[in-house]
């Protein structure tokens, strides 16, 4: 997405949950700094030479879902490619899998990322207001390719595609990367984990935005974004979902 629709839309987001911007730019600034000369170089290049002309499964962490099941889909279609947000990464470890691409704040269970990385995959390290200790604490662990993100406008180093929370900021990365298709497995609006009431109704907020953000994601994107459900089925997500039901 191009920066300059993305940005009144976390412009009202950052209003609504009172993100200062100059936390954003230190953030930004300290992965940066932490980054090798190699992970801040052609960062949009790298990752879409995994992406581009593949279908692509993002997976999220709903509760009880499991690994994506890649065996399911057609023998014809070529591997889809795997983005794991955040703690799904583990899930996908699992089952055996490893991402193409992990998108993480660093707020889930890191270390599983940090082995996916050995392994191959490419972790793209958000960075916003509340995760500098989280940033000083990992980035250095990383062994293999990294790429950063910030909620801010894009620099020569760090991206910034759209998407809120890790969910649907993969959603939309793999829209700017060509995906083929991107099929949403794993993805939850209504559960949280064990959190007191205020964190619980602040997680419930971020993923009330995350699923408007995959709605309009659905009707502005070019790749068809589809709800893989545990079933098998494949179905429009968002409201084009809803019309192919009437």
């Amino acid at each position: 997405m191009r920066y300059d629709v993305w940005a009144p839309r976390y412009a009202r987001i950052r209003e609504e949950f009172g993100f200062p911007l100059a936390r954003e730019e230190l953030a930004a600034a300290t992965l940066e700094s932490l980054l090798k000369p190699s992970d801040r170089a052609a960062p949009l290049e790298r990752l879409r030479r995994r992406i581009q002309g593949r279908d692509v499964v993002v997976v999220g962490l709903a509760p009880d879902v499991g690994p994506p099941p890649v065996w399911r889909l057609p023998s014809s279609y070529q591997r889809p490619a795997l983005i794991a947000a955040d703690g799904a990464a583990e899930r996908c470890l699992e089952g055996g899998l490893v991402p193409d691409i992990i998108v993480t704040d660093l707020d889930g269970p890191v270390p599983s990322e940090v082995t996916a990385n050995q392994r191959g995959s490419l972790v793209l390290v958000h960075a916003h207001g509340d995760n500098v200790p989280a940033l000083e604490r990992w980035v250095p662990e990383f062994p293999g390719e990294l790429a950063g993100s910030w909620a801010g406008a894009p620099r020569s180093a760090l991206i910034d595609v759209g998407g809120f929370t890790d969910g649907d900021r993969a959603a939309y990365l793999a829209e700017e990367l060509g995906a083929n298709r991107i099929l949403l497995w794993g993805f939850d609006f209504r559960t949280v984990g064990d959190v007191g009431e205020p964190d619980r109704s602040r997680k419930l907020a971020k993923l009330s935005w995350a699923q408007r953000l995959l709605e309009q994601l659905s009707e502005e994107g070019r790749a068809p974004l589809l709800l893989w459900a545990r079933d098998g089925s494949l179905t429009p997500y968002g409201r084009k979902r809803v019309e192919s039901t009437r």
